[in-house]
């Protein structure tokens, strides 16, 4: 119940501030926003979508109580360098899309002091195969849904929307109900985007090297094979034809992700012809962005969702 009210009191407060970024109209008093909420979402916490290394993993949903038509739906993975962090911190980052009438799930997943690499990486893969597997139960439109994180946060959108159908990681999700489907009949996930904000696309770099940061270390801790694993969960290494848009957030004055990453995966993604785009904020360091460019940001999303048919 305390966390129930901590999600909802945050929703209140901070919706109408961000509202003005996708160019909504905006009421002229919280109280009205608070009724706005209260009337129009259903907010569902601690769902559990998988079960790994003793550890029930969670997410939340946020449901528009108009469920007449299937919605876009965004999906949230926090930051906090694989090693710290909790959905619950996060919750501001769906804000611009909730003002939308979007649905939105907020997942939590195994940090390093859980499990190390690749957990984090599995569990997002699986709670992806969660919201498949429940769209319908949940009117989601799983042809529409986008995933999102801040560094590595911003991560784990990336692996989890540009790893291949079967990959690897998918082997601790839970399998379909057979009850509801038949072995080949499941369905599969599909992402429509994925919106990066300052996430790491070279993993290897940060483990090793003039670039090595001590949270990727971390994440790793001293097991042998940690380079080849480091490169498996590497989003440069996935770049090919007929990935979903992609939109890269970075500033380039980044001291705990390098710029320079955001600027390889935006040239690698030119080359294999996949719609892409890199906001570079300029002076900016990790995250922190000020309010107008918060707002220039999402002005840039929204056109970038505009070209690639996510309002239709």
């Amino acid at each position: 119940m305390i966390r129930t009210f901590y999600l909802f009191t945050q929703f209140v407060v901070l919706l109408a501030v961000f509202n003005a970024s996708f160019g909504q109209a905006q009421t002229s008093s919280l109280d009205n926003w608070a009724d706005y909420v209260a009337g129009e979402y259903d907010i569902l916490p601690n769902i559990t979508y998988a079960i790994a290394n003793n550890t029930e993993l969670k997410l939340d949903l946020y449901l528009p109580r108009d469920r007449s038509v299937a919605k876009p739906t965004l999906i949230l993975f926090h930051g906090g360098g694989w090693v710290a962090g909790q959905k619950e911190r996060n919750v501001f980052w769906l804000l611009p899309y909730l003002s939308m009438g979007w649905a939105a799930i907020n997942v939590e997943y195994r940090v390093a002091r859980n499990s190390l690499a690749p957990a984090a990486v599995e569990d997002c893969r699986c709670a992806l195969r969660w919201a498949t597997y429940n769209a319908k139960q949940y009117n989601l439109d799983a042809s529409k849904f986008v995933l999102t994180g801040t560094s590595a946060g911003g991560h784990l959108a990336l692996i989890t929307g540009m790893l291949p159908a079967q990959a690897v990681f998918d082997r601790q999700c839970p399998t379909a109900d057979s009850t509801r489907w038949a072995k080949g009949t499941e369905p599969q996930a599909k992402v429509a985007a994925i919106i990066n904000w300052f996430g790491i696309t070279d993993v290897a770099d940060l483990i090793d090297g003039p670039n090595a940061k001590h949270y990727a270390i971390e994440w790793f801790g001293s097991m042998s094979n940690r380079q080849e694993l480091a490169r498996q969960v590497s989003p440069l290494n996935y770049i090919r034809a007929g990935l979903p848009p992609i939109i890269t957030i970075h500033g380039d004055g980044d001291d705990i992700v390098p710029y320079c990453q955001a600027v390889q995966l935006h040239a690698a993604l030119d080359k294999a012809g996949v719609p892409n785009q890199l906001v570079t904020i300029r002076g900016a360091k990790h995250g922190g962005f000020g309010r107008q460019d918060l707002l220039s940001c999402y002005a840039v999303i929204r056109d970038f969702f505009n070209k690639n048919n996510l309002l239709k």
